[in-house]
């Protein structure tokens, strides 16, 4: 058969792409620089600040599933406009929040129709670019603009904050979805699966209720304790409703999600090696801006720019990794990068109070950037190289739900950490100063409520005071980079033994070697 000619203006399609995912990614990080702000002016605790950023990728990662299926049955552009459209609206609905409660419900929102976009710029791509080279090149640039976003987010919040309140935030975006729809509307071309029947209700209520009871309970076990009944009833339930997902699934004649995928070591193994990266990732990412604002003294704008290096790594990088991985195949090149991140983990957990941002700290960040990149476009390209182009939606869908409740257990897992050892050493070393126990534990909600406390101290008090607050969270961000950076080693050690390097074909041939017809 003859080889499948090329789309004419396919790399511009992938410029219009590119921009989509780059409004959804964004959010995923934006708010962190403004968590200082969010906790003053709404007086938000820790676990408060963690809905804020989790309301957002909970309801992204829970969602993708089923929207990616619904691109394939419906067609991926209609999917993608619709959620543009309703990502304006959200985010307007969002800036206008005066509590906690509403800014979570607002960021909740833009969850929904953030999941209508994600799978279907990837599902897209796929298809438009037909040679797998040039889809691999093409990857590498999609999965390099979701690592960008890393530090776009926060540097964009920085210069917001430095001139308008935080709602400003979430303005940025609705003139930022007309011109992703202005282009949209004449350069991308619709795609879906001409094969797609059926429709797996009860898969898509049970995927949403095993990620929502999972997250739900990581990040409220540090109010209700590790071993209470509540934690420990929500691990169980979360254990009970996987199981029962999972097997309805292997079951069902048109299922979500084809739990078979996973026989597939390259899909499988890809698809653990992008959870553990995001999860080390946003997890870092959620205290690190907290340390610049809360420790340091920082603010917003300069903690922004100090994100910077994830941003200059992971551009100048993706296009590299993608080479790499194209010579020596993807297992070195994934394992390599998943090193390199477990690496800089390790080095932010030496960060003191003393420690300066051009040495240690920097050193770290940019450790990380570099094995985001290194680990991301191609296992990314991995997923999608193990599916049917028809079935694209289904792998972009997985890959996203892959970075997004990576992303979001990051948050959970290492913002309670650091929320348990925060908690408990700045308690007890106030009450050791001799403050009252009521403002003791008013200090143990977050880092800007402890050092509001200790504004109201005695100035004999509120030097050693200050000091505790900044040390108690210095602690937990310790505690949290060693997690950190555990997952991610444990994750380079399972890409080297379990990631193929090459996908073949039924004959056996290598991706690179086949030709699309």
């Amino acid at each position: 058969m003859p080889e499948e000619a090329p789309i004419p203006h396919r790399w511009w399609m992938l410029a219009v792409l590119c921009l989509s995912v780059l409004l959804v990614t964004v959010d995923n990080t934006i708010v962190n620089v403004a968590l200082p702000t969010l906790s003053r002016d709404l007086s938000a605790s820790t676990s408060g600040l963690q809905w804020i950023v989790d309301a957002y990728t909970l309801v992204f990662a829970s969602l993708l599933l089923l929207t990616g299926h619904l691109g394939d049955r419906f067609g991926r552009l209609r999917t993608l406009q619709v959620g543009l459209v309703l990502f304006g609206l959200t985010s307007f609905a969002a800036s206008l929040a005066t509590d906690t409660e509403q800014l979570i419900a607002g960021r909740a929102a833009m969850g929904v129709a953030a999941a209508l976009i994600y799978p279907a710029t990837l599902g897209l791509l796929t298809n438009i670019f037909t040679d797998a080279r040039e889809r691999a090149t093409a990857i590498g640039i999609w999965a390099g603009i979701s690592g960008l976003a890393v530090a776009i987010g926060p540097v964009s919040g920085g210069v917001l904050l430095e001139h308008f309140d935080w709602g400003a935030v979430f303005l940025v975006n609705p003139p930022i979805v007309v011109i992703a729809l202005a282009a949209g509307w004449f350069l991308l071309r619709d795609s879906k699966d001409p094969h797609s029947s059926g429709f797996d209700g009860l898969g898509a209520v049970g995927s949403v209720a095993f990620t929502a009871t999972l997250v739900w309970t990581l990040i409220e076990a540090p109010n209700h304790g590790w071993t209470s009944p509540a934690t420990i009833t929500g691990f169980v339930t979360t254990a009970v409703l996987l199981v029962a997902f999972v097997t309805w699934e292997a079951r069902h004649p048109q299922p979500l999600l084809d739990v078979t995928l996973f026989r597939n070591p390259r899909f499988s193994a890809a698809s653990g090696a992008i959870t553990a990266a995001f999860f080390a990732l946003f997890g870092f990412i959620f205290l690190i801006t907290q340390y610049f604002q809360a420790v340091q003294g920082w603010g917003a704008l300069r903690s922004g720019l100090a994100t910077l290096p994830f941003a200059l790594v992971t551009g100048a990088l993706s296009p590299v990794a993608i080479m790499l991985m194209k010579r020596l195949g993807t297992t070195v090149v994934v394992a390599g990068g998943l090193a390199l991140m477990s690496a800089g983990f390790l080095l932010a957990s030496t960060t003191t109070l003393d420690s300066h941002y051009w040495g240690s700290i920097i050193a770290a960040m940019v450790l990380m950037a570099g094995g985001l990149a290194m680990s991301t476009g191609p296992a990314t390209d991995a997923i999608l190289g193990a599916l049917p182009r028809e079935k694209a939606g289904v792998g972009s869908a997985v890959n996203d739900t892959t970075r997004e409740v990576g992303g979001t257990l990051g948050v959970a897992v290492l913002g309670s950490v650091m929320s348990s050892f925060y908690g408990s050493h700045v308690h007890d070393t106030l009450i050791g100063l001799g403050v009252g126990g009521e403002a003791a534990d008013s200090a143990r909600a977050s880092v800007t409520a402890g050092l509001g406390v200790v504004s109201g101290l005695p100035a004999s008090v509120a030097g050693p005071a200050a000091t505790a607050v900044r040390q108690s969270f210095v602690d937990g961000l310790q505690a949290g980079s060693l997690i950190a950076s555990a997952v991610a080693a444990l994750a380079a050690v399972s890409a080297a033994l379990l990631l193929p390097a090459r996908h073949r074909d039924a004959v056996g041939r290598p991706e690179h070697e086949l030709t699309q017809v």
